[in-house]
């Protein structure tokens, strides 16, 4: 259950919260996936395409296909054309991709054209050669939020090279006298929970962060590049201030001392001293000052509400 899952559950639930018909189509069949468990619980249907993507457009004619991560925007882009269905494409992705991948992500993004476009940061937003719609992620607001009070650090996320999970691992071994969770999986999973056991307890992968936000004080973010993550959204719905290297949207979201610390991008030293201002801080202060931020500029109302604009000049109707 990753960024781009958690948002598509995100921006589902808000769209049949307002009364907006939407279905969500999985291009594979991989099996049980959480993020279908959490599109029922919110009353989305869904679906995994078992024919082409053209022949399901040409056979249900919806007003809009809105589509997330490059083989979707590229597989959407060319079925929306031929369907005559207009196509939205959100880009999600603040990493530079190498290899093959290169090439999908340079492709996606300059026949991007054939669609509406939209990126959740600044620095995507940039990196579109034909320009798009800023719209940042967004969450719903918990009412009872139960994170910030526990003395802990956590990183939250994949378990792979541009999320940093072995920075966030150095980063424990520097503060022995610090507890540190972990949550997610991945591929650098295996060799870290080896070498870093005795510092990090490592929590594995979750289909959602639900109940566990009240074991964390703290989130870490030590990425080498990001969006603008919706792990941190969620932290800071519930209470939960950050500590991040300064990469992506995170300084445009985190004010360094008010809702959370901002470090020079993998300047360990920098990310450690905020670790302990936060040790020594109004931590109620922190987390109040860390809701009130998702509130007034990461609600899902807002998010919603811009994402409607977007669908009404892609589709040319008024809402």
């Amino acid at each position: 259950m990753g960024g781009i899952e958690t948002h598509v559950a995100e921006l589902a639930g808000g769209l049949q919260a307002a009364r907006l018909p939407v279905r969500v189509l999985f291009l594979h069949d991989y099996g049980p996936h959480p993020l279908q468990t959490r599109l029922a619980a919110a009353g989305v249907a869904w679906e995994t395409l078992t024919g082409s993507l053209f022949a399901r457009l040409r056979q249900g004619r919806p007003l809009l296909l809105h589509t997330h991560g490059y083989k979707a925007n590229l597989l959407g882009r060319l079925a929306g054309r031929l369907a005559f269905v207009p196509t939205v494409a959100s880009y999600h992705a603040g990493e530079t991709p190498s290899g093959r991948l290169a090439w999908y992500d340079r492709l996606d993004r300059w026949t991007s054209l054939l669609g509406a476009r939209i990126a959740v940061s600044k620095p995507i937003l940039a990196k579109l050669p034909w320009g798009a719609t800023l719209v940042p992620n967004f969450v719903d607001l918990p009412t009872r939020p139960d994170g910030g009070g526990a003395d802990t650090v956590a990183f939250v996320g994949r378990f792979s090279h541009e999320k940093g999970p072995d920075l966030f691992c150095a980063l424990a071994e520097r503060l022995p006298g610090q507890r540190f969770l972990a949550f997610g999986g991945g591929p650098m999973l295996a060799e870290l929970e080896v070498r870093h056991g005795s510092r990090v307890d490592f929590r594995g992968p979750r289909a959602g962060m639900d109940g566990a936000w009240a074991e964390i004080g703290l989130l870490a973010v030590t990425s080498r590049a990001e969006g603008l993550p919706l792990a941190v959204l969620e932290a800071m719905a519930n209470g939960v201030p950050v500590a991040a290297f300064a990469v992506g949207a995170l300084p445009d979201v985190i004010n360094d001392g008010v809702n959370g610390y901002l470090a020079a991008p993998e300047n360990l030293d920098a990310l450690a001293a905020a670790i302990m201002r936060w040790r020594a801080a109004d931590r109620a202060s922190l987390s109040a000052a860390a809701r009130s931020t998702v509130a007034t500029r990461y609600s899902r109302a807002a998010g919603i509400a811009a994402m409607r604009a977007v669908y009404a000049r892609a589709t040319g109707t008024e809402d």
